[in-house]
């Protein structure tokens, strides 16, 4: 649908707008409005209580519990702990689950990253691992974000451990995998600075392609849009993106991780009425596409964000501030999102057509220099997205370890090295016997982790909880884990309590 314009000035000074976003979206024609979450986030009431407004939030995208490092720590050995809790928390408030993720580079375990398989023995490792975490939450998430962040920001191929040995192919083989393991969900390749034209993006058209090609299934694009306040694009740039994948051949597009930062702050006015214009253009490019089923944040406070840890100096990237108190930003979004739905406050343009493999001119979001990595979630769990030179949120990933946002995970896993000589036999794709149980909660410090995967960052005290940040560089929070847990490095920039 088409709306007529509305200026940022308008539409915060719209009365008696709405609170609840995901009721909003949902009334403009969207499928939800989300917000990712972590463990450790989850014992801090004042948070769930908001959290938990199915009115407010329609889907939830667990940050760390459902990656690799933590379902599948010992080859063959699964446990879905940290999942699960996520898992049956949005089952209990009504809420979709965005599962995330099956094949990353980062936050994998050593076995996986430093093995030296052969093609056969990797291909297996793959089946198995996503047969069964794809199957023993088979029915309960909406879509999966199958593979995360294959691309350098320049369009090349990451040097991981699955493209070392696999080369390309490892992309639709996880696909097939998780097609067969859920065939109700709906199947994502996600990543960060693909918002806006450009060599990047360019290429994850050729990766929808070339899983088609091969005969597997592959249903939505995942745009984690971790971006920078002024640099965002504008909304007819971003929805000519969004309309590209689609004609590519996917069936639905989503912002999945996302969040927009300042490059200083405290931010003034002036800054915080620029993140709202970011804002409103990011979500009324999603109103520009009928195919754009909605718009998950990559947590919903300040208090939970992975950016403080990954970029010293900047933040305040969230529609709510540390005390839980609306900012600009999320005034703007519902204004937008309730003009839309009484079919009048949307965008003014259309969309803008995309130059094949045009260069972007907004600054990227993620660093392009080696700094920190950024975890594919928010501190709760890192995300994975756009940014400039800097890691997974912003709009550029970095080309070297740089922390990711994704959910309070290490953005990039560990190279392989000296591989053992003997590679170690992979195992059948049967399912092996799992452990399921409840994860002791603990509150979150400020500090969040690095890319979408947020880390958690919480503290109880002088200790910090299961999931929590306990080191990296630039990490002023408790180092000390709770009773029965580890401080245990991820990269330079981030360690974890497990």
């Amino acid at each position: 649908m088409r709306f007529s314009a509305l200026t940022v000035a308008g539409l915060l000074a719209l009365p008696g707008v709405s609170a609840n976003l995901h009721e909003l979206a949902v009334a403009a024609g969207k499928k939800y409005f989300g917000t990712a979450t972590d463990n450790s986030e989850l014992s801090d009431a004042a948070y769930v209580e908001i959290l938990k407004d199915p009115k407010m939030f329609g889907q939830i995208t667990p940050g760390n519990g459902q990656k690799w490092q933590f379902t599948e720590k010992s080859q063959g050995v699964f446990s879905y702990t940290g999942g699960d809790e996520i898992a049956d928390f949005a089952k209990t408030n009504g809420m979709l689950l965005r599962c995330h993720t099956l094949v990353w580079h980062s936050q994998l375990p050593d076995w996986v990253s430093s093995g030296t398989w052969t093609k056969e023995q990797l291909t297996s490792i793959i089946e198995t691992h996503i047969s069964n975490v794809a199957g023993h939450y088979k029915g309960q998430c909406y879509a999966w974000d199958v593979v995360n962040e294959a691309l350098n920001e320049d369009g090349t191929y990451r040097d991981s451990v699955f493209h070392k040995v696999l080369g390309t192919d490892f992309i639709p083989l996880a696909f097939k995998a998780a097609a067969a393991a859920d065939p109700e969900a709906k199947l994502y390749y996600n990543d960060y600075n693909i918002e806006l034209p450009g060599n990047k993006q360019k290429e994850v058209l050729n990766i929808i392609k070339s899983i088609k090609d091969a005969g597997a299934r592959i249903d939505g694009l995942g745009l984690q849009a971790h971006l920078i306040v002024g640099s965002a694009g504008s909304r007819s740039s971003l929805s000519g993106v969004l309309q590209s994948y689609v004609d590519a051949g996917v069936t639905e597009v989503a912002y999945t991780e996302l969040d927009i930062r300042h490059k200083s702050i405290p931010a003034d006015a002036a800054a915080q009425t620029q993140q709202a214009t970011d804002y409103v253009s990011v979500v009324g490019a999603c109103l520009d596409i009928p195919e754009c089923v909605g718009v998950t944040i990559w947590d919903w406070t300040d208090k939970y964000s992975w950016i403080p840890s990954v970029f010293p100096g900047t933040g305040e990237a969230l529609p709510w501030d540390e005390n839980f108190k609306p900012k600009p930003a999320y005034t703007a979004i519902s204004s937008l999102l309730a003009g839309a739905g009484k079919g009048g406050a949307a965008p003014a343009t259309s969309a803008a057509p995309v130059a094949t493999g045009a260069a972007s001119s907004a600054d990227p979001a993620v660093p392009t220099t080696e700094a920190a990595a950024v975890p594919s979630e928010p501190a709760s769990s890192a995300p994975a997205a756009t940014e400039p030179a800097a890691s997974e949120p912003a709009a550029a990933e970095p080309t070297s370890a740089a922390p990711t946002p994704e959910s309070s995970a290490p953005a990039e896993a560990p190279a392989v090295t000296s591989a053992p000589s003997a590679a170690a036999p992979a195992p059948a794709t049967t399912l092996v016997t799992s452990v399921r149980s409840k994860c002791a909660g603990g509150s979150n410090a400020e500090a969040a982790s690095s890319a979408p995967a947020a880390a958690a960052s919480g503290a109880v005290g002088a200790t910090a909880a299961r999931y929590a940040q306990c080191g990296g560089n630039g990490y002023t929070g408790p180092t000390t884990c709770a009773e029965g847990y580890t401080c245990q490095k991820q990269n330079d920039w981030y360690s974890q309590c497990q």
